[in-house]
Formats: C-alpha cells, structure tokens, sequence
C-alpha cells in the first residue's frame, strides 16, 4: 500500500509540459514584438484644414489661427477694408440704380416727360438708360467681388498654415551689382549696369 501510495503521489509531480493558463509561463514566448509602425501626421494638412474651416466661418480668422504676426494681422486688415470698399460701393451703385429706374419710370407714366420738380429733367432718355445699366452692372461686379474676396480669405489660410509646416531648408540669397550686356546693335555694344541675384538652396 505504501508502495502504490508513494507511487500515486509521485504521479501528481509538475510535468515540464505547461499549459496557456498557466502562472509560470516562459517569458520569451509571451514577449510580443510590435509590428505596426506608426502612422504618419501631416500637420501641415490638419492645420490647413482648421485655417480654412475657420476663415470660411469668420474671416480672417483663419489667418489669425495661423500665428499672430504684423504680416498676418495685415493681412487680416485688408480683408476687413477691401470687404467694407466693396460694401459702400455696393450702397453707392444700388441707390444710383434706384434712382435712375424711378426717373424712368416716372417719364414712362408722364408720356417721356420728367415729372414737375425733377433734377434730371434736362437729362436726356438715352443717358438715363445707359447711367441705369452701368450702376446696375457696378453692383453686380461688387457682388462678385465680395464673393471672390470671401474665398481669396478661405484659399490664403489654406496656403499660409500649409507652408508653415513647409520646411525647405537653408536658403541663402545674395544680391551684388553687375553688368548687363545687351548685345551688339548697329554694331554698337550696349553694356548697363544691374544687379546680380542669387538664391542657394
């Protein structure tokens, strides 16, 4: 009985064989190697993305988003003054419209005659029409100037935080005088002086 008691309880020894479970697991196995690199960030493109967004909301905020600098906050400026050149050339060219329109209609209603007490009643038919059409294309083309000033807004933000991020390294640039030569002409050689330019890259 001993014997097969000693025998059985030599049976429930560790085995070297282990399991997934269990507590003593071999190092080396459970190490695992990271084979994902890393995702590359365009932080040009992200930055450009939030200038446009918030110059399409808020002009100029866009450029302002990009870094305050005196080259950026005038630029900034001149959105804000050709936006309000534009709109008072706007008012001026509507209300020259309308006042050219109602002279006009009011000959029409008066058989071509200017009503009594009418300041363009000396003015003749033809250059009312014309002064009515060119104030009427004068508001058209301001229209179409704020909306091209609106998106010129949008496009510069985008550019301004794109190149931001843009790094082309060490540029030298170097001006010194020279000699132009223009070449012979009537067998008489032109030489001016000029200036020489260079850009290292």
């Amino acid at each position: 009985m001993l014997f097969l008691l000693a025998f059985g309880a030599h049976a429930q020894m560790k085995t070297s064989k282990k399991t997934r479970d269990s507590a003593f697991l071999d190092s080396s196995r459970t190490k695992r190697i990271d084979t994902v690199k890393p995702k590359y960030v365009n932080l040009g493109k992200i930055a450009a993305r939030r200038a446009a967004i918030s110059s399409a909301i808020l002009p100029g905020l866009g450029q302002i988003r990009n870094g305050v600098t005196v080259y950026r906050l005038a630029k900034v400026a001149g959105i804000y003054t050709g936006a309000t050149l534009l709109t008072l050339s706007y008012i001026s060219n509507d209300k020259s419209y309308k006042i050219y329109l109602k002279e006009l209609q009011d000959r029409n209603l008066h058989n071509g005659v200017s009503p009594p007490g009418s300041i363009y009643a000396t003015f003749p038919q033809e250059g009312l029409i014309a002064t009515k059409d060119i104030a009427r294309r004068n508001r058209e083309v301001v229209i179409f100037s704020l909306g091209g000033l609106y998106l010129m807004n949008i496009i510069e933000a985008y550019v301004d935080a794109r190149l931001k991020y843009f790094d082309v390294g060490d540029v030298a640039f170097k001006v010194s005088p020279g000699i132009i030569n223009g070449g012979s002409l009537y067998g008489n050689n032109s030489i001016a002086p000029g200036l020489k330019i260079t850009l290292s890259l």
